[in-house]
């Protein structure tokens, strides 16, 4: 089995509300904070269980308030709202930066149908 991406870069615009992500594969991500918010790995948004993931809205402005490593495997980012539970391991980054465009669309398709907004 191959060895999953690693991060070669992590930069955090604040301005922007983006965390940029470059992989050791040369690929390179810019996911917005919102993004990374509403598709946290935690419990708090994915649940404990098949079917149980929360949809999250009302996160248009937030931002990361700090990155913290976790081993050599991941980052715990805190955002803004005081959401830091999510544990982001590098094949997570990846998959949320490579999966981006069809996630996001599916999230906006989501709160649309729930009558939320961002």
């Amino acid at each position: 089995m191959a060895n999953p991406p690693r991060p070669s870069a992590i930069t955090l615009h604040r301005a922007s509300h983006v965390l940029e992500v470059g992989f050791d594969t040369g690929e390179t991500f810019r996911l917005p904070c919102e993004y990374l918010r509403t598709h946290s790995p935690s419990a708090e948004v994915q649940g404990h269980g098949p079917g149980q993931r929360v949809l999250v809205a009302g996160k248009r402005h937030v931002n990361i308030d700090a990155i913290d490593p976790v081993g050599h495997y991941a980052v715990l980012l805190r955002f803004d709202d005081g959401h830091q539970t999510g544990i982001f391991s590098w094949s997570v980054l990846h998959e949320l930066g490579r999966n981006h465009e069809a996630n996001w669309a599916a999230y906006l398709a989501a709160l649309e149908q729930a009558g939320l907004s961002r």
